[in-house]
């Protein structure tokens, strides 16, 4: 089979599944400047070699995931298929080469983007999206554990279970939903969450770096996005739906994962 070479830009927070145990939705640009989303992969259960990185480049055998009608979801040919990385593309001149891949179509109305995604005939649901300004950024709280009724039939079913030595332990889950406050070109507001693995990953950094204070680790987190990305930044945001509310929900989209060079001076000059 001929594999799909894949730039990958996104990687979410992982969720549990009591088919796959821990998954993570992946997601990337493919050699014509098209979205493929990959869905699922037991991404941690990878070896090293396998554990791509954002902006890397690699190959995969995928096919369609029937199970999910948009028409940018596909999957690895099997669970265990093999992901090799082949290339990455890094940050010099300011994200060049990034921009090239990443920033061919541009959505700025929100609006215009929900009706694509309704429409059944185009369905699009995942974007490159340039908010006009950002307003704030927040987090709520939410259950700080995993579905306890799902956990313990997981590992009923020793779906948690990797070697002789012992079994995986799932990822922590969450006790904060993060999210930005932006207007698109047309001023319309919106409140939209961010579910990128690496802003989970920075809030358990911060608080572990401030000894368990939940407060200063958000401040951090709101600090990293809203007084750097947010104000000194050129940033974007890919947004994705998900498959249960993409048909259902006024705006079935949230940000998974940001585009955020420097600010071109010069772009801004002319």
């Amino acid at each position: 089979m001929a594999l799909t070479k894949v730039l990958i830009t996104v990687k979410t927070y992982p969720t549990i599944s009591t088919k796959y145990d821990e998954l993570v939705c992946t997601a990337g640009f493919k050699e014509d400047g098209t979205w493929v989303r990959l869905y699922p992969i037991q991404f941690r259960k990878k070896s090293y070699d396998e554990q791509y990185k954002k902006y890397d480049w690699i190959e995969v055998d995928l096919v369609k995931n029937t199970s999910d009608f948009r028409p940018e979801s596909f999957r690895p040919k099997n669970i265990d298929s093999e992901i090799k990385v082949v290339g990455h593309i890094g940050t010099t001149n300011n994200w060049d080469e990034r921009r090239k891949v990443c920033l061919g179509k541009i959505y700025y109305n929100l609006t215009e983007l929900i009706a694509e995604a309704k429409n059944k005939d185009i369905c699009t649901s995942i974007a490159v999206f340039k908010p006009t300004e950002i307003i704030d950024f927040t987090a709520g709280l939410v259950d700080r554990v995993w579905d306890k009724n799902k956990l313990a039939q997981l590992n009923q079913l020793n779906l948690f279970e990797t070697n002789s030595e012992g079994k995986f332990e799932v990822v922590h889950k969450l006790p904060y939903k993060f999210r930005f406050i932006f207007k698109d070109n047309q001023g319309k507001e919106s409140h939209m969450m961010i579910e990128d693995w690496e802003t989970g990953q920075l809030y358990w950094n911060c608080l572990a770096r401030h000894n368990g204070d939940e407060i200063k680790a958000i401040a951090d987190v709101r600090k990293k996005y809203f007084d750097d990305f947010a104000r000194t930044k050129d940033l974007y945001f890919f947004l994705g739906t998900t498959q249960a509310h993409h048909h259902v929900s006024l705006n079935p989209f949230i940000i998974i994962g940001t585009f955020h060079p420097k600010i071109d001076l010069q772009t801004k000059l002319f």
